[in-house]
Formats: structure tokens, sequence, C-alpha cells
């Protein structure tokens, strides 16, 4: 069995019937989260999707962290292709009652899993040149998309946790922002698909990051301003199964 599945009294839904499909761990994970008006994210998502607002908001988010031990269901991990940096751009949707997370960009440092992605999960994955590293000041990071299907996004930022352990409570805004058991997408059809995903409930920590350069969200259509709503985590063991097609309508 998975670690994580011997927690599931947090998830705010039963685990899905079949088998999952993939194992992943998230390391060393900056959120950084910015409030936006809703009619921006409106914009941007499928109106198939409601937008999930808090205290009147929207909200996108910047998450930073390491990939490692990527691996399918009953087979090993592979060196070279199971560790790499991740960077996603994302807002908070629901569709059926069920709260989930949208992605407007994935970037990846490894050009298999950004294919296999954007292929299987129908994902906006793009290839970046990518490190994130330890130093004394904290983690190190840096991405620059070179995939031919971007416009060159970077993020150049140093983070590290400023603060004890906390898990979030339901009701709260970092619940909100993290206990979240799906994601959605759109296959070119038009098609919603709905991922269901599983870990244990979140170790957060409040933060400190200086982001030094940041376009990833300079092609979408909105903007972030202010400083971010900053967390950390140390670590999250994940599974993830199948994408399943929703046969939603437009509201």
């Amino acid at each position: 069995m998975h670690p994580s599945l011997k927690f599931v009294g947090h998830r705010p839904w039963a685990l899905p019937a079949g088998p999952w499909v993939m194992a992943q761990n998230w390391e060393d994970l900056l959120f950084a989260h910015w409030p936006v008006p809703v009619d921006a994210m409106r914009l941007l998502v499928p109106g198939e999707l409601m937008i999930d607002t808090f205290e009147g908001s929207a909200w996108i988010g910047i998450v930073a962290f390491r990939m490692s031990g990527v691996r399918l269901r009953g087979m090993p991990a592979v060196p070279g292709l199971s560790a790499f940096p991740e960077l996603n751009v994302r807002t908070y949707v629901s569709a059926r009652g069920k709260p989930g997370v949208w992605f407007f960009s994935l970037d990846a440092a490894n050009r298999v899993a950004v294919e296999v992605a954007r292929a299987w999960f129908h994902l906006p994955y793009f290839y970046a040149r990518m490190y994130a590293r330890p130093e004394a000041e904290g983690i190190v990071y840096s991405s620059r998309r070179i995939d031919r299907r971007g416009r060159g996004e970077r993020l150049e930022a140093k983070y590290e946790p400023a603060g004890e352990c906390f898990r979030a409570l339901p009701g709260t805004l970092e619940h909100f922002l993290t206990e979240r058991y799906c994601l959605y997408a759109q296959r070119p059809d038009g098609a919603i698909l709905r991922s269901e995903i599983h870990h244990a409930a979140w170790e957060l920590q409040k933060a400190r990051a200086r982001i030094e350069i940041n376009t990833m969200v300079d092609g979408l259509g909105a903007t972030v301003s202010g400083k971010p709503l900053l967390h950390f985590a140390k670590l999250q063991e994940v599974v993830v199964w199948t994408p399943q097609t929703m046969g939603l309508e437009r509201s």
C-alpha cells in the first residue's frame, strides 16, 4: 500500500473506486498566492467549471517544487526520468461539488514527463531549463521556459520556511488554497476531465521568499500585484488516478 493511503480521514470525499496509476513525491514546495478579481479568472477558465472564491476573491497560485519518485503503479522509479524540478501556475475551481485545481501552465525540466502529461492528462506542460537546490539562504530556484510552445516565461526566487509546521483548519484560507484532491483539464475537443489525487493532509509552514523575476502570469491576461501569501511544505507523497471525462455543459 502506498504510504499516503494510511491517512484518509481528512479527505472531503471517499477515495476513488479504481486503482491509482501513478505515484510521485513533491519536495521543498513554495506556495505563492495572490488574490485576483473573479471576473479576470472567469475569462480564463472554461465555463463548465465554477470559480472558487474565498471572501469574494479568486486566487492565482505559483507553486515551485521538486518532483521525485515519479513512477507508474507496479513499476520502479526510472533513474533520469523520476526526479526533476516543476513549477505550476494555477487557480481554484469546482465541478459537481468537488473543489480542485485548474492549471494555466506547468513547467518541468524533463521532456518525457512534459509530453506524457500533455498526451495522457491533457495538461498544459512546458519544457523548461530549471534547477532547485538548497543553499545557506534557503532553496534557490530558477526556471526559464524554453519550450517552443511558450514565451520564455521565467521565475527566479529564493525561499525558506519561517515558522512551525501546522495543518490548515477547514474554513481557513490556507485550507482553501491547499487541501484539494482533484485537478481539472480540458481535451482539445473541449471535454472537461477530472483526475483524482490523494495525499496526507498538508504540513505547512509560513515562508519567506525573495522573488527576483516572475513573468509566469504575463501571458494570461491577468495580473498579480503586492506581496504574495507564502507557505512552505517539506514533502508530500502523492498518488494519482486516470483522468475521467466529466460530461459537463457550459453554464
